[in-house]
């Protein structure tokens, strides 16, 4: 089972925007069970709440509902998932500050770098809270993508 946790700050934009996507995609191929997918935030501000009230508005405008409650990272999550993407280089950064080992440090990566477009990989995922519609629909876009290669990436590793 390969087990990936994506990460923001508030965990109400992009990570669980990126769960949600990455879910459906997963239920469209009908691979639930070879995958568990989650999100968190590295700091404290929402927990428990749902997602941004316009990130939920979005993803509806887009076939996406997203259901999932705000967490905030904790260092058991590097052994509870394989996987953690980060949407930018600052959260990466407070991430990485939490590992204890080199097999924690290998686990992180910046969800753009599933960008196919080389000059965009490693360039940061939005923040859209101080902005307006057209940003939340630009990290949709963004994460759309990206889920989509990651979701193919680790498919490819299950079948060999």
């Amino acid at each position: 089972m390969r087990k990936i946790l994506f990460v923001c700050l508030g965990n109400i934009c992009r990570s669980p925007l990126a769960e949600g996507l990455m879910s459906e995609k997963i239920a469209n191929l009908g691979v639930e069970d070879q995958f568990k997918i989650d999100s968190c935030g590295t700091a404290d501000y929402h927990i428990g709440e749902l997602p941004d009230e316009r990130t939920r508005e979005n993803a509806l405008q887009n076939g996406l509902e997203l259901k999932h409650r705000a967490r905030q990272f904790d260092p058991s999550d590097f052994k509870r998932f394989d996987h953690i993407l980060v949407m930018d280089s600052v959260n990466k950064m407070k991430i990485i500050g939490q590992a204890t080992s080199e097999e924690h440090l290998q686990k992180v990566q910046l969800m753009r770098d599933f960008e196919q477009e080389i000059s965009l990989q490693g360039v940061d995922v939005p923040d859209p809270y101080y902005g307006g519609n057209e940003g939340f629909q630009n990290v949709y876009d963004i994460l759309d993508r990206c889920t989509e290669n990651l979701l193919s990436y680790h498919l490819q590793a299950i079948e060999n």
